[in-house]
């Protein structure tokens, strides 16, 4: 209910901000459905922790205040025993939240982020990198003083070629241009220098066309390419940008992390919820909601913050995707404890 009553306001306040855009570039009808489909399966995604958690407040407090839980534990059952229902719906819950996260979730974000990209913003937002140093296999290294994806191209190219510790050849360009029809690459003003044990030979070109032994995307992949990629692909990618020495290996590995750690939270939410809200307050309802949504909003600072943390700095990954829910698990479980009281 939670979601039917959000996600139709969330799209009617992305349509309102994107429509003038949507009817100047007049995209199909179609294309705008299928948009708006992965939009909602990668809100309710992003959002699906919170909303379970204010979905829980909401009916165990009308159970509060129709004073239906005094009445199951004064017939002698257990506290724990009433909370057997919440816990097995929860992790019938995670299990669903767990296969959205791995798989269709991705799929998704990759479609919403193709459309917005395409329509929207022109690729005006794909990353143009400066200073691109890659280790791209165990003997090859390459730089570049400026990658652009929207254009293939790259400027003050360089591949140096190592065996057993020793320069082998280097290949130098002022510029350099991917084909994508036929996966070549136009090198201008290039250079070739082998290293011999008796003197070095070099050749100059003005173009040549040649195959490099890597992919220009792979290369230059764009901020949101993680969230596209299901979590069999995403642990190769990590794997293989760990290989070429990447930059960004911290940021690929958040995504990863959260993954597993956004149907746990849904979890640990979910007792969270249990234990503030089942027995009255004065103030009924209202101050059960007030206080969820104040919690709510201190995991997502919490998330924000250590995720940012470990994007932008040498902050372990794995410590900040799963700090805020250890931080939520032991406040579950003193809460729990004093609701049980």
């Amino acid at each position: 209910m939670m979601l039917l009553l959000f996600i139709p306001i969330g799209i009617t306040v992305n349509l309102a901000e994107k429509i003038d855009k949507i009817l100047d570039n007049e995209v199909p009808f179609i294309e705008v459905a299928y948009y708006y489909l992965d939009f909602t399966i990668y809100f309710a995604n992003l959002l699906f922790p919170i909303f379970l958690f204010l979905s829980v407040i909401w009916f165990t407090s009308k159970l509060a205040m129709n004073t239906e839980i005094v009445a199951f534990l004064s017939s002698g059952v257990s506290f724990y025993r009433f909370l057997r229902p919440y816990l097995i719906g929860a992790t019938i819950v995670c299990v669903g939240a767990l296969i959205l996260s791995m798989y269709l979730a991705p799929q998704a974000s990759k479609g919403f982020n193709e459309f917005k990209y395409r329509y929207l913003k022109h690729g005006q937002e794909t990353r143009e990198t400066n200073d691109v140093y890659r280790q791209i296999n165990d003997n090859e290294f390459i730089y570049a003083n400026h990658f652009s994806p929207s254009s293939n191209s790259a400027r003050n190219f360089t591949l140096e070629h190592f065996e057993d510790n020793e320069l082998k050849f280097k290949i130098s360009a002022s510029s350099l241009r991917y084909n994508p029809e036929d996966s070549t690459y136009r090198l201008t003003m290039a250079d070739k220098r082998i290293i011999g044990a008796r003197g070095d030979s070099i050749f100059n070109y003005r173009t040549l066309d040649t195959i490099l032994p890597f992919e220009f995307d792979e290369l230059t992949p764009e901020s949101y390419i993680a969230e596209t990629l299901n979590y069999t692909e995403l642990k190769e990618f990590i794997s293989k940008e760990k290989r070429r020495g990447s930059g960004n290996i911290s940021r690929y590995e958040v995504v990863a992390y959260k993954r597993w750690s956004i149907p746990i939270s849904a979890f640990i939410l979910t007792i969270i919820a249990v234990a503030v809200s089942s027995f009255k307050r004065r103030g009924g309802m209202g101050v059960n909601l007030a206080v969820g949504i104040c919690l709510a909003f201190i995991f997502i600072f919490f998330d924000k913050v250590f995720g940012t943390m470990a994007e932008q700095s040498t902050f372990s990954p794995l410590i900040a995707v799963w700090f805020p829910n250890i931080v939520f698990g032991i406040l579950a479980i003193v809460l729990l404890i004093r609701a049980k009281r």
